[in-house]
């Protein structure tokens, strides 16, 4: 897929949609090394922090996906056609310790044009990100019921928050 350099400014996504509807594929690690993993997020934010363009994420420990966020610096948010949809659906819910999910998935990695972690040929968006920030949610400065709700087995995520160093995108994603 054909995708053009978009310039923070010019980045425009439906917020809702992307995260809640759309969802986005994270990957952590260093394709270099074949190191990384990834998995569907339908969690975060895009913004700025800083004075520097941000995508956070969250993370759970209990993800195999949070090793590679803790053991890398850097990692891929990359959106889909809906014809993907089914491989998102596998990279959600399926764990890279158990299944090789480059394979089962059908999706091609890419390196990066500035970070270590992949993209994908298939996306029509990616946004390459160096992690700034990291902490950990704290159920005690939850300020409603619906938060605690969310953690029967008390999996806090890690939320982490990366500038976003490059996003390439189709014309769906820029001005």
């Amino acid at each position: 897929m054909k995708l053009k350099k978009i310039a923070p400014n010019d980045f425009i996504v439906s917020v809702s949609k992307q995260w809640e509807k759309d969802w986005l594929l994270l990957t952590a690690g260093d394709f270099s090394k074949d190191a990384y993993n990834m998995m569907t997020v339908g969690w975060g934010a895009f913004g700025v922090i800083w004075g520097m363009p941000m995508a956070m994420v969250l993370v759970r420990p209990v993800r195999h996906t949070y090793t590679f966020m803790e053991k890398y610096d850097t990692f891929t948010l990359c959106s889909f056609p809906v014809k993907y949809r089914k491989a998102l659906s596998l990279c959600g819910s399926k764990s890279g310790r158990d299944i090789d999910k480059i394979a089962a998935s059908g999706l091609t990695p890419l390196a990066s044009s500035k970070i270590g972690a992949p993209g994908y040929a298939e996306a029509e968006l990616i946004v390459e990100c160096r992690k700034m920030y990291f902490d950990d949610l704290a159920p005690r400065r939850f300020l409603t019921k619906k938060a605690h709700a969310m953690y029967p087995k008390k999996d806090y995520h890690r939320m982490y928050f990366g500038e976003m160093v490059s996003i390439k995108g189709t014309s769906k994603y820029y001005v």
